[in-house]
């Protein structure tokens, strides 16, 4: 078939690109091509013919303050959701927006975590100094609602939260949905206040065209779907004699469709011991074969599997005591919950529900009533160890196994025990990515860099160390890494002085804080190194802090202080200014726990 330009409605360069389409084209892309025009064109007449009439609606604003990834990954969620309905929104980390702009919002949708203490996370801390300044204007025109995570099993749950809903509404904002506070298990609540906002906004449940478009996305891997991970290899870091078990585990992601960037966690469920589990069965006389709801759906599993995979059975909240309250006559219970936050902290600590079935029963009730008051199994996160780039298909962590005794039991951490001591390679464990924008490489590959960490602390940097060696980044790099005892406690100390070798690693030091009469951890080697790593730093250099942040992390924040402090020869308050301008341009990071 050839086109003629002379009876033909195309021009000359129209007419000799169809010429070379059509010959190359079978029967079946003709018949498409052609029901393909013909629809196009009855699309394209009809939204002539009848313009589609816009939703009017008020300019949507959310905010995110985001430690492990949670807030940040909802809201994207749920702008993409409001986006679906052709609302204008506007995404925003709390520590990119603005904070003056706030008076010209109209409507705001704020999600938070709570860190530490009941401390904002590291991304919010300026925003939430502006808002709790004399700086900060009224906001009468602004209408808001707080989606607030947290971690029940700590005194300030949801705070941050708290404290975001509670000071917007003293400048005059007005709630256009109640605060919702989230435990560990966060994603029915949160999907549950994304509705009633919804509702508000828009006076109507979610369309069901909309809902399709959220179920097309489930097919993939994610936090609610999570990819059964095959084990490749589990062995223990450290040495014989040592006091510590540090597990590396390597997994395989091949078909999983899982991408991940160093500086991201990778997401675990675990499962409770099944010892423990038959414990609890025996001691409350209850049948392991009973099915029982598991979710709001009226999903059922046998007893024994509900308590060994889907509820927290190894922790005790203030919360849960509260529920459980009114399940037992014991008298004792409520005096418990009465008691000083002291007294009540000190039963809590290094319980079970085991403890607490002993010490209250008894428990006149069925299994059904019973486990209908449980919180779901808490996911573990763990920082990523590995760069995908050095290791396709493959995600490497750095698990240490917690192990302890306590009220004449002999106890072990759930994710962590499952690790050490019933994962053999082989076996699979439930995993997703969760990204972590707020531990990031620099942008440019030739930034210097300084890593801090103490004991699995260093795992990020085995991954931002394959990156920079894969990628050829001639960025400087210093590591500071503390444990125990050097001859049994040197996590993956070949590999860094393989890195020390080919120059991928410039600076190493190292605190083991058992192989001296004085105790020396890294914060005193940052301290001892004052002079070059402050002129690090004026050059450009970005810090990250990755492990405990009751001690080490903040212990390495007062290091800096100091250091700042000392080689500008400036106040405290000038150098925490310092450390701020430093978090707020990304480069003082951390991922700490």
């Amino acid at each position: 078939m050839q086109f003629e330009v002379m009876n033909s409605p195309f021009n000359q360069e129209q007419t000799e690109l169809l010429n070379r389409l059509l010959p190359t084209l079978t029967e079946i892309q003709k018949i498409w091509l052609s029901g393909y025009l013909s629809v196009r064109g009855e699309t394209e007449a009809a939204a002539t013919a009848e313009p589609a009439s816009e939703k009017e609606t008020r300019d949507i604003t959310v905010l995110y303050g985001s430690h492990t990834g949670n807030c940040q990954s909802l809201a994207e969620s749920f702008v993409q959701k409001l986006e679906n309905e052709q609302y204008n929104v506007t995404l925003s980390a709390l520590d990119d927006f603005k904070p003056k702009a706030l008076k010209n919002v109209k409507d705001l949708l704020l999600l938070t975590s709570t860190h530490g203490d009941g401390d904002p996370p590291d991304n919010a801390l300026s925003f939430y100094d502006y808002l709790f300044s004399n700086r900060v204007p009224e906001v009468k025109d602004l209408r808001y609602s707080v989606l607030s995570l947290g971690d029940s099993s700590y005194e300030f749950f949801c705070q941050t939260g708290k404290d975001f809903d509670q000071r917007l509404e003293e400048l005059g904002g007005t709630r256009l949905y109640p605060r919702v506070d989230c435990d560990l298990d966060f994603e029915e609540p949160a999907e549950e206040w994304f509705e009633g906002v919804f509702a508000v906004l828009n006076d109507s449940p979610l369309s069901e065209e909309s809902a399709k478009r959220e179920v097309s996305t489930h097919g993939t891997y994610s936090r609610t779907n999570p990819f059964k991970a095959q084990i490749l290899e589990n062995v223990n870091l450290n040495g014989r004699g040592s006091n510590k078990e540090t597990r590396h585990l390597e997994l395989d992601l091949e078909g999983s469709g899982l991408e991940y960037e160093p500086g991201d966690s990778l997401g675990i469920y675990p499962e409770n011991d099944t010892k423990l589990v038959d414990q609890l069965i025996e001691e409350m006389k209850w049948d392991p074969k009973e099915e029982v709801p598991i979710n709001k759906n009226g999903d059922l599993q046998s007893l024994r599997d509900a308590l060994t995979k889907t509820y927290e059975i190894t922790s005790l909240t203030k919360s849960l005591l509260e529920k459980l309250v009114s399940l037992t006559p014991n008298e004792e219970l409520p005096t418990i919950l009465n008691a000083e936050s002291e007294e009540l902290k000190t039963y809590l600590y290094g319980r079970d529900l085991i403890d607490l079935i002993r010490d209250f029963g008894p428990w006149p009730v069925t299994a059904k009533e019973f486990i209908g008051v449980l919180r779901k199994i808490p996911v573990r996160l763990y920082s990523i160890a590995s760069s995908s780039k050095a290791n396709p298909d493959e995600v490497h962590l750095t698990i240490g196994a917690l192990r302890y005794d306590a009220h004449g039991r002999k106890r072990a951490g759930v994710c962590s025990g499952q690790c050490a001591e019933r994962s053999l390679p082989g076996d699979e464990l439930p995993v997703f990515v969760q990204k972590n924008q707020n531990f990031r490489l620099p942008d440019h590959p030739d930034t210097p860099i300084i890593m801090i960490g103490a004991g699995t602390g260093v795992a990020p940097y085995r991954a931002f160390l394959q990156e920079r060696e894969e990628t050829g980044s001639q960025g400087d790099t210093w590591l500071f890494f503390g444990e125990q005892h050097f001859v049994t406690d040197f996590l993956y100390q070949i590999e860094w002085q393989k890195w020390l070798k080919k120059g991928v690693l410039s600076k190493m030091d190292v605190a083991f804080s058992r192989d001296t009469d004085e105790k020396v951890y890294v914060q005193h080697r940052m301290l001892e190194r004052s002079k070059e790593l402050y002129e690090w730093l004026e050059a450009g250099a970005h810090v990250y802090v990755c492990g405990d942040e009751k001690y080490m992390a903040k212990d390495v924040h007062a290091a800096l202080v100091t250091i700042v402090r000392e080689e500008r020869e400036s106040s405290e308050s000038e150098a925490e200014a310092y450390l701020a301008d430093l978090r707020n341009e990304k480069r003082y990071q951390r991922d700490v726990y």
